[in-house]
């Protein structure tokens, strides 16, 4: 399909001619958005986003021949767009965050639920700095205005220094320079912390625009990793890297992400 300039690509994936057509016409009544196409089971699913590489996937759980976890297992890492689950069903829920899913539509859903669900996609792609396909003017209005007006674009608010947690019924708080690495936890982030792990109810974007940009990298769409951690990169395919911290953790530095941690290490590789 012929793409229309600065719009969000965006695919459906069900099994049920029903909810597809459900779900395009809530989409295709969005300016932003322009649905390139739709499938109804995880192979032609697969197929589909390999040619289309979409900016969103709407995506359901129980399909044939291969489910919705199976569908995003077979996507190149670098193709994976922002994922909102479609399903009937609850009890995925917890695997569908963690695999990473921006959100979790529970059918039937009303139109105020989907608008929230695709709402929040818009701005994680925006965070995402414009994910490919997806061009700086939709970016754009996420950026201050103040700062826009200023031509102040590079200025960074007051970072956070330090992370208000709660687990096994106490809350303590946590330093920032103490985080070896954040991950993506669906609607949440996790904190890793040496051989401890805490959850935050925030999502990565949200955490990463909070952070010191000196001292916290973007390296992948679901991982934010302190640079003062990093021990060693070792290269892959296609442009990505694994990055080695200090502790033996092994996370992925994606291509898009590559040019902002060259640029924090002074472009050693």
């Amino acid at each position: 399909m012929a793409r229309e300039l600065n719009k969000i690509r965006a695919v459906i994936v069900d099994d049920e001619p029903f909810a597809r057509e459900r779900v395009r016409r809530l989409l295709e009544s969005d300016a932003e958005v322009e649905v390139v196409g739709e499938c109804a089971d995880g192979f032609a699913a697969v197929a589909l986003i390999e040619e289309q590489s979409p900016d969103l996937l709407f995506l359901d759980i129980q399909m044939p021949g291969r489910d919705g976890f199976g569908v995003l297992e077979e996507i190149d890492a670098e193709q994976t767009p922002v994922v909102v689950f479609l399903t009937a069903y609850d009890q995925y829920a917890v695997r569908a965050f963690e695999a990473c899913a921006l959100d979790y539509l529970l059918k039937p859903f009303d139109e105020e639920r989907f608008e929230r669900a695709l709402l929040r996609a818009k701005l994680q792609l925006r965070r995402d700095g414009a994910a490919d396909g997806v061009d700086d003017e939709i970016a754009a209005p996420l950026a201050p205005r103040d700062a826009k007006a200023n031509g102040a674009g590079n200025s960074h608010p007051p970072s956070l220094e330090r992370f208000v947690v709660k687990a096994a019924g106490r809350i303590f708080f946590l330093k920032s320079c103490e985080v070896d690495w954040i991950e993506a936890y669906g609607n949440y982030v996790r904190l890793h912390v040496g051989k401890s792990a805490y959850i935050l109810r925030e999502a990565i974007g949200g955490i990463e625009a909070s952070l010191d940009p000196a001292r916290f990298l973007r390296i992948h769409r679901s991982s934010i990793v302190n640079v003062e951690r990093i021990r060693e990169m070792q290269p892959m395919f296609h442009g990505q890297y694994t990055v080695v911290l200090h502790d033996g953790t092994r996370l992925t530095l994606s291509r898009r992400y590559r040019g902002k941690l060259q640029k924090s290490l002074g472009n050693t590789f």
